[in-house]
């Protein structure tokens, strides 16, 4: 520790103002005596004035002071030292600490959105996500970042990687829309456009460490079986994380279960974070995923991001927003997807549907009076017991509506009229007893998320194998599946969710010559379905061809 006075400085020259200000750049004012003005040189206001030891030494010269001999050897080490910044992990893994051995001034206010700042400990704490920026920030400022993490960036895989597939040229239009954008962003393609092939070569680019977070576990073993098709990986350097498999390899795919549950074991391994079907993301729990990932490279994937609760605006901070967007309209167009028309159905209610159905409007609207539903949602949540009973109330509205007897002799006349023309169709229901119901009226298959993986796969063949038939699903089959191809879809519930309509449009649209895809949507008149209906289709008015 440097002698108290070494860093006394004295001067017999007369300062005026501006001179006098100068000097208190550098030092701290003690008095005048005897002739001399004299002054403690202060190093947290050398480094806060950015003062290097030259402009100190030329400071002192140009007003003549007198200082020791050992002053520039000291002010070198104390400089450097107090323009260190020191990061490093606490103890528990979680936060990132940041300690500065000085004041950090104007630069603070770069680091303001980036680190949090514990009064108590007197210490900075930074989360995974943000940790690059943090040094970025405090390099370009002139501090020296000494980084204890152990964090590597890059990280190279250990193989070079080939890719042998061959991109449309959608899908190479996307990856280097993303690629321009620092390799990060949300790529947003209808389903069967092969959104995991674009990830593929994202992968064969980058040739950096990755985790793959997808919703389900047959789509972690798709994507393994296409990383095996579409490139020369050895199947060594390919890691399954998930229930009892927990094998942390160069390229790991995890559950977005599982990397919520371990992301401080995997955080530190990984610079490419790729998320299949990103829009699950902003839950509350699974955005921690992409917050405590030090990954400088991100990929979102989704048929489209955008949710209607408005929580797609957490996705683009952490992913880097969409960089690339095409409909199932324009895809269709150019060749890639097959042509179709969505046709609306409308049904009514039957005479004592319709009157059950006006009784439970007048109950929910005297309990509610003029709050919206998101109210109601909220004051649930809360435990408030009227919110509690009308939220009851509204799910067996949707209930009886949704499960309209009507309907279900509608998807019996439009599969005996499909069926007959030879196609293949996939009938989308909500509830797993209306989708029983429905496949034992129409002699079809079944998957409900009841169903095991072996039964699963069974069914699955079966209709594959079909060159006509049907197969009715529940929310099973929106994602994670990988159903084959039809031609017909059926939604027995009109939907206002953008994102579950494309999605399950999606499943039509494998192209083959002379196909043209049709998708019915059967539509209760003159209940909230028709309203939300309408508002979909306020979004997607290309899409529509009302019957």
């Amino acid at each position: 520790m440097a002698p108290p006075d070494a860093y006394v400085v004295r001067t017999r020259t007369w300062l005026d103002d501006d001179e006098f200000k100068e000097v208190l750049r550098i030092a701290d004012y003690v008095g005048r005596e005897e002739g001399y003005s004299t002054f403690v040189l202060n190093i947290d206001k050398i480094v806060r004035n950015n003062y290097s030891v030259d402009d100190v030494i030329d400071v002192l010269e140009r007003y003549e002071f007198a200082y020791d001999s050992r002053l520039i050897d000291l002010l070198s080490r104390s400089i450097s030292r107090a323009n260190e910044v020191i990061m490093e992990l606490d103890s528990s893994g979680k936060y990132i600490i940041m300690r500065a051995n000085t004041y950090l001034g104007s630069v603070y206010d770069k680091l303001r959105d980036y680190v949090a700042y514990d009064r108590v400990n007197k210490l900075f704490k930074v989360k995974p996500f943000n940790y690059l920026k943090v040094i970025e920030v405090l390099s370009s400022a002139g501090f020296k970042v000494v980084d204890k993490t152990g964090f590597k960036v890059p990280q190279p895989l250990p193989v070079k990687l080939e890719f042998k597939g061959v991109l449309r040229s959608y899908q190479e239009e996307a990856l280097n829309r993303w690629l321009s954008n620092k390799s990060q962003g949300i790529i947003a393609l209808p389903t069967g456009s092969g959104k995991t092939v674009i990830g593929i070569a994202a992968i064969v680019k980058l040739c950096e460490r990755t985790l793959i977070v997808a919703y389900t576990k047959e789509q972690l073993i798709q994507w393994r079986d296409a990383i095996l098709k579409f490139t020369n990986a050895p199947p060594s350097i390919i890691g399954m994380y998930y229930s009892e498999e927990k094998k942390v390899a160069p390229v790991t795919l995890t559950t977005y279960q599982t990397a919520y549950k371990y992301v401080f074991n995997l955080m530190p391994h990984f610079t490419f974070l790729l998320i299949d079907e990103v829009h699950h993301l902003p839950a509350e729990k699974f955005k921690h995923i992409a917050v405590n990932s030090i990954a400088p490279y991100r990929m979102g994937l989704s048929a489209t991001p955008y949710r209607e609760d408005g929580k797609h605006q957490i996705l683009f901070p952490l992913m880097g927003g969409v960089v690339y967007y095409k409909s199932p309209a324009e895809l269709s167009e150019e060749g890639f997807l097959a042509p179709y028309k969505v046709v609306t159905v409308y049904v009514r209610l039957t005479s004592d549907e319709r009157k059950k159905y006006l009784e439970l409007i007048k109950r929910y609207r005297a309990l509610i009076g003029n709050s919206k539903f998101e109210e109601v949602l909220e004051a649930a949540k809360r435990g408030n017991p009227v919110a509690l009973e009308a939220l009851r109330i509204h799910n067996s509205i949707r209930s009886l509506v949704q499960k309209s007897a009507s309907k279900v002799e509608k998807v019996k006349e439009i599969v005996e009229q499909e069926l007959s023309k030879g196609n293949k169709i996939i009938v989308f229901a909500h509830y797993v007893d209306l989708a029983e119901e429905i496949a034992n009226k129409v002699g079809a298959l079944l998957l409900t998320g009841d169903v095991d993986k072996d039964r699963r796969e069974h069914v699955l063949n079966r209709f594959k194998q079909m060159k006509s038939g049907v197969l009715v699903v529940t929310t099973v089959g929106d994602e994670g599946l990988d159903i084959p191809d039809a031609s017909v879809g059926i939604l027995v519930a009109g939907t206002g969710s953008r994102r579950q309509f494309i999605q399950r449009l999606g499943r039509l649209l494998r192209p083959k010559e002379g196909k043209e895809a049709v998708l019915y949507e059967i539509v209760v008149k003159g209940t909230s379905e028709e309203l939300q209906s309408r508002r979909r289709k306020s979004l997607d008015v290309d899409l529509e061809e009302e019957a």
